[in-house]
């Protein structure tokens, strides 16, 4: 059996390098999984181990997993289609998309957000094999690349909900899209921007019972390792605004634009999580598989820093919310952090599936873990 150190050598001798560019060999795959830790009763295996740069995640119909990718310009569809926990089929909807990093499914169709653009591949489900060529829903978003990649989502209004980051680390951009969270209806009309001062969020999902849409917001980077918080933060009405680039997490001014401002003028965050940690995916587990303690609770998965002195992230977190407020956050999954501290893997987009099990993809590692709980 492989332990950590042994991994930390793959790592060493370039075998990061060939994880990256082809499927995980045997030892491989149980030496990733091996460096895993999750709370007692809890398993965790690979659903897939050949979706490079697997990004964000879409459960369409009978159990089909549609994966989004960032720098690969690709989308999959897996499917598990002898129940036995793990992907057997995969399929490759598009190539050479710009940036097709959310996806969103509803009754047949795929919504694809791409960089400028969103698309759609109608009746999917009957042709994987032979995917269709996408219909062109928006088309009018900026071609920026930096925190251009964009998530995706159906609100419980059933429409499309999606945002576009700041194009850079620090600044107050001239079009008013930038920065922004959005929502439009399915054929493209009536795109409206339902707030602003947003850096760059990945991540979003509405919570049970209330319906109130919750979405992470990674901070701005070169002010050091510990400031400033990166953010969730909680949507409930248009014009709302979240302080970017003036204020950060509801308590920084910017030493750059925040002369004059006040951040009391602005929302502040429902949760600061530590400088740096990339919170990305974000999911409310509605399902009944774990223990009661974990419903209606929020996963986060931390993407994991990329610029601080000694790396933190690279993890699952869990808020946990109590009268309607986030009220702690405790790890739920880590290990993605070798001890040399370099990443083995970096947690991107969390789905739950019909029987209450988790999905969760690694862009690092291409795969797609599968987190059960069996109470043993």
């Amino acid at each position: 059996m492989f332990k950590a150190k042994l991994f930390n050598q793959f790592l060493a001798t370039g075998w990061l390098t060939i994880l990256l560019s082809s499927p995980l060999q045997a030892t491989e795959k149980q030496a990733l999984l091996n460096n895993i830790k999750l709370p007692q009763g809890f398993t965790i295996s690979l659903f897939a181990d050949d979706v490079p740069n697997a990004r964000t995640m879409a459960l369409g119909k009978g159990g089909t997993v549609f994966v989004g990718t960032r720098s690969a310009g690709k989308v999959y569809a897996l499917q598990d289609k002898n129940q036995d926990g793990k992907a057997d089929q995969r399929y490759v909807i598009a190539t050479g998309l710009n940036m097709p990093n959310g996806l969103a499914y509803k009754d047949g169709t795929l919504y694809v957000a791409e960089l400028q653009r969103i698309i759609r591949f109608d009746n999917i489900d009957q042709q994987l094999s032979q995917p269709p060529e996408p219909s062109v829903v928006y088309n009018q978003f900026p071609d920026t690349k930096r925190h251009g990649w964009k998530y995706l989502r159906f609100g419980p209004d059933n429409k499309l909900y999606t945002a576009v980051g700041a194009p850079c680390n620090i600044c107050l951009p001239k079009q008013t899209i930038f920065s922004s969270l959005l929502r439009l209806n399915t054929d493209g009309t009536d795109m409206e921007i339902l707030a602003r001062g947003i850096r760059n969020t990945v991540g979003f999902d509405w919570q049970p019972k209330t319906n109130t849409l919750y979405f992470t917001e990674n901070g701005r980077d070169m002010l050091g390792d510990d400031i400033p918080p990166d953010e969730l933060n909680k949507w409930t009405k248009k014009g709302q605004n979240f302080g970017y680039p003036f204020c950060h997490a509801g308590e920084l001014l910017d030493p750059e634009f925040g002369k004059g401002k006040n951040c009391k003028s602005y929302s502040a965050p429902e949760w600061k999580f530590k400088a740096h940690m990339a919170p990305l995916g974000i999911r409310f587990y509605r399902g009944q598989q774990f223990p009661k303690s974990y419903h209606r609770q929020l996963f986060v998965a931390q993407h994991g820093s990329w610029n601080r002195a000694i790396p933190h992230g690279y993890r699952i977190a869990l808020l946990k919310f109590k009268w309607g407020k986030v009220a702690s956050e405790q790890v739920f999954a880590e290990g993605w952090l070798g001890e040399n501290g370099k990443a083995i893997g970096r947690p991107v987009d969390i789905l739950e599936l019909a029987d209450g099990s988790l999905l969760v993809s690694d862009d690092l590692a291409g795969v797609i873990y599968k987190i059960t709980y069996t109470g043993k």
